[in-house]
């Protein structure tokens, strides 16, 4: 199985190579950051799959799909996108699929399935404790010890693209996402107050840090605390 990531930002690429090893970790995968990058790419190499965002800075994704076709008419084409829009582009130029950024785990999942590629099944979940990967340890942390997760700030914990996956790991257990780097347990909020600029910010139960809620958060954070 060969697949190929062509997209010109470097975070998007490892992401989603990340995330298509978690289903099919034997796969060989190669990338290229540039349209010219992915003409040379797809003249010296055949692939099964191709995943190629629309927009690569020097050139139009469309273009490099179009060589990827008729170089590799049974190859599986999806593009990459932060634009719903682009959904409808990506059918009415024969592509395969189409994916959303910030990659979704499950999405991932299901493209690769529909495919043809069978993938791992999916890890199963502990009802009462959360398992945390760090320095080559696997952590099992009780859920209802959990205040809330957010990045570290030294730029090597926890990233956008694990919050997304903790969201769905923890969906049903009580927390809700305020924003995009920010998951919060709603049993342990203690306060809600004005913040800058007309926003809000809380405080969770053992902690005195603020934590900002972002505008479009606020309206289904008041829901779910019935306020």
């Amino acid at each position: 199985m060969r697949i190929a990531v062509i997209d010109d930002e470097k975070y998007s690429r490892v992401e989603l190579i990340h995330q298509i090893r978690q289903h099919l970790p034997k796969a060989e995968i190669m990338e290229a950051g540039n349209g010219v990058q992915a003409m040379a790419l797809l003249e010296k190499n055949s692939f099964d799959i191709l995943f190629i965002d629309i927009h690569l800075g020097d050139m139009e994704g469309t273009t490099v799909a179009s060589l990827a076709r008729r170089l590799m008419p049974a190859a599986k084409i999806i593009f990459a996108t932060a634009y719903s829009e682009y959904a409808v582009t990506a059918f009415e130029l024969g592509v395969d699929n189409y994916i959303l950024k910030p990659f979704d785990p499950a999405r991932i999942r299901q493209v690769l399935e529909q495919c043809g590629q069978p993938t791992q099944p999916a890890p199963a979940r502990s009802e009462g404790r959360l398992a945390i990967s760090s320095n080559r340890h696997t952590i099992l942390l009780d859920v209802d010890e959990i205040a809330y997760i957010a990045p570290d700030g030294s730029g090597r914990g926890c990233r956008l693209h694990t919050m997304s996956e903790y969201e769905s790991r923890l969906d049903g257990r009580g927390f809700y996402r305020i924003h995009k780097t920010c998951l919060v347990r709603l049993s342990y909020i203690q306060d809600i107050f004005p913040w800058n600029n007309n926003s809000f910010a809380l405080r969770v139960r053992g902690s005195s840090s603020p934590l900002p809620i972002g505008r479009d958060r606020v309206k289904e954070l008041r829901r779910r605390l019935n306020i």
